[in-house]
C-alpha cells in the first residue's frame, strides 16, 4: 500500500517531547521521507510540498525537519503545547494521504544521487563513520541530526539539524559528548564548534 492508497482515518500520529523545549517530534505510521532527510525553514522553502507548507501556517513554527516516519517541528516557545499537538496531528492526518514520500529536497534535485562519502577526505569519512555509530542514533531518536561542515587543523565545524538546531543542551552537553567521543576514537587534539 502506498501513501496514496490510504485515508486520514488510517494515519496514526504520536507526539513526543524532545530534549529541546522548543521542539516537538511527531511519529507517524506512514512514511514522510522515503530516503534521506529534509529541513524546511519557511513556507517559501516548502511551497512545493503541501504537508510542510501547511505546517508553517501554524503560529510559532520556525522549522520543520522530516526523516523517515518522523517530523520534528521547532517553534518559537509561545505555542500552547496541547493545542499545537492537536493542530499538527490534524495536518498530518489530512495531508499524509496525498503526500509523496519520495520527494526530493532542492539539494537532492540538484545532485539526483544519494550523498556519496567516497569523495570526502579520509578524516571526514572516519568522523562520519564514528557519528553513524555513536552520535546520530541518539540525535535522530530525538528528532535531529548533525552535519559536518569542515575539518581543518584539528577543528571540526558542525551544524545541528532538526530539534538539535535550537536545543540548549546541544550547545553544551551534546557538544561535549561529541568532542569527547572524537577525542577518544579519532584525535585527542580535536575541537568541535557548532555553526
Amino acid at each position: 500500500m502506498t501513501n496514496q492508497e490510504f485515508c486520514a482515518q488510517d494515519v496514526k500520529v504520536r507526539a513526543q517531547m524532545t530534549p529541546n523545549p522548543k521542539a516537538l517530534k511527531f511519529i507517524t505510521n506512514k512514511t514522510i521521507k522515503t530516503e534521506g532527510k529534509a529541513t524546511f525553514n519557511s513556507s517559501a522553502d516548502s511551497e512545493k510540498h503541501l504537508l510542510f507548507y501547511d505546517l508553517f501556517l501554524l503560529d510559532g513554527v520556525r522549522q520543520v525537519y522530516a526523516f523517515q516516519n518522523t517530523i520534528t517541528i521547532s517553534h518559537d516557545g509561545t505555542v500552547d503545547l496541547e493545542d499545537f499537538k492537536k493542530d499538527v496531528s490534524a495536518i498530518l492526518e489530512t495531508r499524509l494521504p496525498v503526500h509523496n514520500p519520495d520527494f526530493l529536497t532542492p539539494e537532492e534535485e540538484k545532485s539526483k544521487t544519494p550523498k556519496d562519502r567516497s569523495n570526502l577526505s579520509s578524516e571526514i569519512q572516519e568522523i562520519e563513520s564514528i557519528f553513524d555509530r555513536t552520535i546520530r542514533p541518539g540525535l535522530q531518536a530525538d528528532g535531529g541530526d548533525i552535519e559536518i561542515l569542515n575539518y581543518e587543523n584539528n577543528i571540526l565545524k558542525i551544524a545541528y539539524q532538526g530539534a538539535c538546531g535550537s536545543c540548549p543542551s546541544s550547545m553544551m552537553g551534546t557538544l561535549q559528548a561529541i568532542e569527547g567521543i572524537l577525542q577518544n576514537e579519532f584525535n585527542p587534539d580535536i575541537r568541535v564548534y557548532p555553526e
